[in-house]
């Protein structure tokens, strides 16, 4: 049987009354946002207790220091600078963890550093060496990115990443959001596209063509419209095509 594990970015403040809860109930690994683009230590310590008590494995989802942008705009940070911050956020999410008796076991970058760290081969290396120096932390990077061959030439554990709700350009990369059409809503084609990657190792991009995706994981953005409903078809659509899920880390 397939299995495939199914993330959500959490801890960004984007959800509702009932915060991150109902996205939690239904995937199996969670990335936390660290306070430099999103959140707080009483949201992230909060958003670890939701995940803790649904058996949801966490990850840390640093940024770029970029409140005011969500860290969704680039900027110029040295490599020895970039892994500085990203030890700062793993560690104060990890030590919040530690008090729910759980751990950090991967690392996903957030916007415009996941972007660049899959175009970027110093990028990529400073984030490789943030996990490495903080102790063999699992990498989550998309698919056939630069970050994918760095990590593994540097004995990073690495995962790979597609989205179900986001529209892809026929190079394979994200539409970018300020384009129309960049965040997918509709739940039936959200959990069409999900059985795809999971099933056909393949995604539609926005001109029709299909684009080979072999994803270890498949994110739903924790700030897209509805998501916890979104997830929730998703994970149906999954088991009723006779996919498993599961973390891709354990």
């Amino acid at each position: 049987m397939s299995v495939i594990d199914l993330n959500a970015d959490v801890g960004e403040e984007a959800s509702g009354p009932d915060g991150d809860g109902p996205l939690l109930d239904v995937v199996t690994s969670a990335s936390v946002a660290c306070g430099f683009h999103a959140g707080d230590p009483g949201v992230m310590r909060r958003t670890l207790e939701d995940a803790v008590a649904r058996h949801v494995v966490v990850g840390a989802h640093p940024s770029y220091p970029d409140r005011a942008g969500f860290g969704r705009r680039d900027m110029a940070i040295s490599p020895s600078r970039l892994t500085d911050d990203l030890l700062y956020q793993i560690g104060a999410l990890d030590g919040l963890a530690r008090s729910y008796s759980t751990r950090v076991r991967y690392v996903k970058p957030h916007g415009a550093l996941y972007h660049r760290m899959g175009e970027d081969d110093a990028c990529a290396r400073a984030v490789c060496d943030a996990l490495r120096a903080y102790g063999n932390l699992a990498l989550l990077a998309p698919y056939g990115s630069v970050a994918i061959a760095v990590a593994e030439q540097l004995g990073v554990e690495v995962a790979t990443e597609a989205f179900a709700d986001r529209a892809y350009r026929p190079d394979g990369r994200l539409t970018p959001r300020t384009d129309a059409g960049a965040v997918v809503t509709d739940a039936d084609e959200v959990a069409a596209r999900a059985v795809t990657l999971a099933l056909d190792h393949r995604v539609a991009a926005f001109d029709g063509s299909w684009i080979p995706v072999a994803a270890s994981s498949i994110c739903i953005h924790g700030d897209t419209p509805g998501s916890a409903a979104l997830a929730r078809r998703v994970r149906g659509a999954l088991t009723d095509a006779g996919v498993g899920l599961a973390p891709f880390v354990t």
